[in-house]
C-alpha cells in the first residue's frame, strides 16, 4: 500500500472490544503495574512493536469517562496520562458513539504525534467500533488515511450469546454444551447489569437485519447497521480472523465458535460485497479472549489476542495488505 511499516507517520492502533477496559499507550509508554496494555492488548502490542510497528492502544472503559487504571482481574495501573472522555470508548455503549470517540482519538494521534496513516486492529466489538470510526473520518473529510483493517473475533453479523440474551436464540442451540450455555447465560447477566446499548447492538438482528442475517436483504430501505455501512470499506484491505475452538454439529449461527462469536460471523462470511468488497479470512483453533482461557483452565496462548500464530497473521495483514 501507500505507507511502509517503518514510516514515522504511520501508526498501528489496537482497538479493544465490548466490556473491555484498556489504557492509552504509546510506542514508548505503557503501564508500569499489571499488564502493560490491559488484558486484551498487551501481547499484541508487544509483538507488533517487536515487528517494528509504531503501536498505540486506544483507551476504553465500561461507561463514559477517562480510564487511568483497572483494579480487576489482570488489570493495570501507572500508565500514560489518561486522555479525555471524548477520546475514550465506552465499551458497553452505542457502536456509533464509540466510533465517534475512537475517531477523536485518531485525530489526537494526528495532531499530537503527526500521524497521517493508521492500520486498525480491532478485537471483538473493536472491529465494529473501528468501522464506525472509519465512517466518521470519511464523513468529516479527515485527512487521516486508514491503510488496513484487521478484525479478530469480531461479530460482523452478531454474537450468538447476545442473540440469546435478547430472546432471538434458544439455549437449545448450544446442544447441551456447557461452555456455550455459560457464554449465553453470562451474556444475559452482563447485558442486564452493565450494557448501555452494546448488548442489543451486537445481535444479529441489529447488525444484519430482522430475518436471516445475510447482509443486504433487498429491502428498499434497510435499517440493519451493516447495510448502512455500504462503501465505507471500499478502498481498505480487510482481514477477518476467527476462532473455532468449540465445534459441534448445529446451526452456523452458533457452530463452530470461539466461545462468544460464531466463526461465520467472525469471518464476515455473510456480509454483502456492498459492505465488504474485499477481504481475506483466517481461522485459528482459539478462544475469544483470556477470560475464556481462564474460565476453562486453558493456556492464555489459546486466546485469539494472545496467540503467536494470530500475531503473525496480524503482522502479515499489515505488512502485505
Amino acid at each position: 500500500m501507500t505507507e511502509p511499516k517503518t514510516n514515522n507517520n504511520t501508526a498501528t492502533v489496537i482497538v479493544s472490544g465490548g466490556a473491555a477496559v484498556t489504557p492509552f499507550t504509546t510506542p514508548e509508554a505503557a503501564c508500569a503495574e499489571g499488564l502493560a496494555a490491559g488484558n486484551t492488548d498487551t501481547f499484541l502490542r508487544q509483538g507488533l512493536l517487536a515487528a517494528g510497528l509504531q503501536v498505540f492502544t486506544s483507551p476504553a472503559r465500561i461507561g463514559d469517562g477517562q480510564i487511568a487504571e483497572d483494579s480487576n482481574w489482570q488489570g493495570f495501573a501507572d500508565g500514560p496520562t489518561p486522555l479525555a472522555a471524548e477520546m475514550t470508548v465506552n465499551s458497553v455503549g452505542d457502536i456509533d458513539k464509540a466510533g465517534a470517540h475512537l475517531a477523536r482519538f485518531l485525530g489526537h494521534l494526528e495532531t499530537e504525534y503527526d500521524i497521517t496513516t493508521v492500520n486498525l486492529v480491532g478485537h471483538s466489538m473493536g472491529g465494529l467500533f473501528s468501522r464506525a470510526a472509519i465512517r466518521v473520518l470519511q464523513e468529516s473529510d479527515s485527512n487521516l488515511q486508514v491503510r488496513t483493517l484487521t478484525t479478530i473475533g469480531t461479530p460482523w453479523t452478531g454474537a450468538f450469546a447476545a442473540d440469546f440474551a435478547h430472546g432471538d436464540l434458544a439455549l437449545a442451540a448450544c446442544n447441551g454444551d456447557p461452555a456455550c450455555e455459560a457464554a449465553m447465560t453470562g451474556a444475559k447477566t452482563l447485558d442486564a447489569t452493565d450494557s448501555e446499548g452494546a448488548g442489543k447492538q451486537v445481535t444479529q438482528r441489529y447488525l444484519a437485519g430482522e430475518t436471516d442475517g445475510l447482509g443486504i436483504d433487498g429491502k428498499e430501505q434497510s435499517t440493519a447497521w451493516n447495510d448502512l455501512q455500504q462503501r465505507v470499506l471500499a478502498n481498505i484491505p480487510v482481514v477477518t480472523i476467527g476462532g473455532n475452538h468449540f465445534d459441534k454439529p448445529g446451526m452456523s449461527r452458533v457452530w463452530p465458535h470461539d466461545g462468544l462469536v460464531a466463526l461465520q460471523s467472525a469471518l464476515a462470511d455473510n456480509v454483502a460485497t456492498e459492505v465488504l468488497p474485499q477481504h481475506r479470512s483466517l481461522t485459528f483453533p482459539n478462544v475469544h479472549s483470556i477470560f475464556f482461557s481462564h474460565a476453562l483452565d486453558l493456556p492464555w496462548n489459546l486466546a485469539l489476542t494472545w496467540n503467536p500464530l494470530v500475531l503473525e497473521a496480524v503482522i502479515e495483514a499489515i505488512e502485505h495488505p
